[in-house]
């Protein structure tokens, strides 16, 4: 999969982020003429569904304009894997039927929406027409290279599919809502990435690739959020061999799980961790190695970290630059575990345009 995310290919996606975050700003301007409150979390879930939709699998769904059934089929297979996980005998409670059916429904329109997408691009490659070198089109070459397709192979096809839809949107629009979330509950940190996004972006309205270089203390924002509210909380390694670590001794043929949450929050590594300090992050601090892992480390950490930070460094800085917001008071800080870590509430804001002084 990795053509699908180098760095001249992310480069070319700039566009993309560009024009999906211009939506969203449309939709926070309507919101800020007309005095009503933002639900945050459902606006950012909306603006990442459309970028992987559009960038992966060459859909449009605009779907700040548009209702649809993915948003809400996505959140509850996450649910129903969560369940799955932690409560084999979930399944077998009567209780819990009208949910698992619901599971059901909401993964058979997943896998339905990626069966035809997948065979019209299928088609459109094998009549030699012009096609994307995006996620789908990976997909699909890569299990072009078995000789004879397989029904399996077919479901292997499926499940990446479903994989990269629901990865490539919601840990990145959860970020993105506890970022605004924390940014609102520290108003000297939002006036430092505010200056810093003025200083770099200025009043323009596209941005580029450079620009998102610059934008240092806005990266070190983003960081300390994937720190405390890391979406993904945790991964998983096999451990095929008997193996020794720092003196303790690990059995083969087991799984260890390590858990980025718990990490991310002691002391041992984070001097006050529950404070939100991007300061930890600055270039000249010491790199939090082994003990900050967000999208987890080595040949098997997440492929799409670059492209997800690009797409939430491009929506943060449009509405860094064009709003001011303001948490709506009475609402809780919880967070919310749905196989991805959410904020419970949703963050609901007030919005403001910004007063630029001359």
């Amino acid at each position: 999969m990795d053509p699908a995310f180098s760095s001249l290919y992310l480069r070319g996606l700039m566009g993309t982020f560009n024009e999906r975050a211009e939506k969203l700003m449309e939709k926070l301007s309507e919101i800020a003429d007309n005095n009503t409150e933002a639900n945050m979390l459902q606006l950012v879930n909306c603006v990442t569904l459309d970028v992987i939709a559009k960038v992966a699998f060459g859909a449009d769904l605009d779907l700040l304009s548009n209702n649809s059934p993915f948003p809400k089929a996505i959140e509850v297979c996450l649910k129903g894997m969560v369940y799955q996980i932690r409560d084999s005998l979930f399944q077998f409670n009567p209780k819990n039927w009208p949910f698992i059916n619901e599971v059901r429904e909401a993964c058979r329109l997943l896998r339905t929406t990626g069966a035809q997408w997948i065979h019209e691009r299928k088609t459109s490659m094998q009549n030699g027409e012009d096609v994307p070198k995006d996620i789908l089109t990976q997909i699909i070459k890569t299990a072009a290279t078995e000789k004879n397709m397989t029904e399996e192979d077919e479901e292997f096809m499926l499940d990446n599919f479903v994989t990269f839809f629901i990865a490539g949107q919601e840990t990145t629009a959860n970020q993105l809502a506890f970022c605004i979330m924390e940014l609102a509950r520290h108003p000297e940190i939002l006036d430092k990435v505010m200056k810093e996004v003025d200083d770099v972006i200025g009043m323009k309205q596209e941005i580029s690739y450079d620009d998102l270089g610059k934008l240092i203390y806005l990266s070190q924002v983003l960081k300390e959020t994937l720190r405390i509210y890391p979406t993904a909380p945790g991964t998983s390694r096999d451990i095929p061999g008997d193996m020794t670590i720092d003196g303790i001794h690990l059995p083969g043929g087991f799984i260890c799980l390590f858990n980025s949450y718990a990490t991310g929050r002691m002391e041992k590594f984070f001097k006050e961790p529950l404070k939100f300090d991007p300061d930890r992050f600055h270039p000249d601090s010491p790199k939090p190695y082994y003990c900050y892992f967000p999208f987890a480390l080595g040949p098997r950490s997440c492929l799409g970290q670059n492209f997800a930070q690009m797409e939430a460094k491009v929506v943060m800085a449009k509405l860094l630059q064009r709003f001011d917001f303001s948490l709506v008071p009475g609402q809780t800080f919880d967070i919310q575990d749905t196989g991805t870590l959410r904020p419970k509430s949703g963050v609901i804001c007030t919005i403001k345009h910004r007063k630029y002084k001359n």
